[in-house]
């Protein structure tokens, strides 16, 4: 009697594994509810990836320039040759053609632009200089008269500056220059309108200082 009682127990339970009726839709119910937040944390993981990317690419690209722009001194062609090399910095998935302006400055000691003396390179047009080789460079970049503040044959990289150095009043030893980069990241994924951020992207600023190689 005991063993048909168990047998009969056995055979009304449930199945371990078994889904009931009405689990699957609750299954699905809650897949639907899930999945608009595993996507939104995607392209939210997306997005940051891509902007930190530029971010890290224009602020390697203003330590390289900064150290051509300490070598360079007081060259004809000195703006050219740093702002190729930020062209050759500012690679992908970062794109040079969303920099928007390049600006090359007399620094003070903490890196901020020093008597209003800077030059503001947007990039439009082009300009062209002559190497010391005699070669001819052109960068896609260019610039109002006006925004020329600090011409590179004002630039001191002696050390006695203006003392016994030879270089303009003001300039007691050697400059300190630094290059700012400001950069439009355009968003990648649709984010932006999901999570209301508003516009086509945002702009990333990076800057670098550096204390010119001194002419003995």
């Amino acid at each position: 009697m005991s063993r048909t009682v168990r047998a009969t127990q056995r055979s009304h339970g449930t199945r371990p594994g078994h889904r009931g009726p009405g689990q699957g839709g609750q299954a699905l119910v809650e897949f639907a509810l899930v999945f608009p937040i595993l996507i939104t944390m995607m392209m939210g993981l997306l997005e940051f990836s891509f902007m930190f990317n530029a971010l890290l690419s224009i602020g390697h690209a203003t330590r390289d320039a900064a150290l051509v722009a300490a070598e360079a001194g007081n060259a004809s062609a000195a703006d050219c040759i740093i702002l190729q090399q930020i062209e050759n910095d500012v690679t992908a998935p970062a794109d040079p053609s969303r920099i928007v302006q390049v600006v090359i400055y007399r620094s003070d000691q903490n890196g901020a632009v020093y008597g209003g003396q800077e030059n503001i390179y947007t990039r439009t047009g082009s300009t062209s200089c002559v190497l010391p080789g005699g070669q001819a460079l052109t960068v896609p970049y260019s610039a109002d008269p006006g925004e020329l503040t600090y011409p590179t044959d004002s630039r001191c990289n002696v050390l006695a500056g203006d003392v016994l150095g030879g270089c303009l009043p003001g300039h007691d030893t050697v400059d300190t220059i630094g290059v700012k980069i400001e950069y439009r990241h355009t968003w990648v994924t649709p984010l932006a309108n999901l999570v209301s951020l508003g516009g086509s992207g945002t702009t990333l600023v990076q800057s670098n200082a550096m204390r010119m190689e001194p002419v003995l």
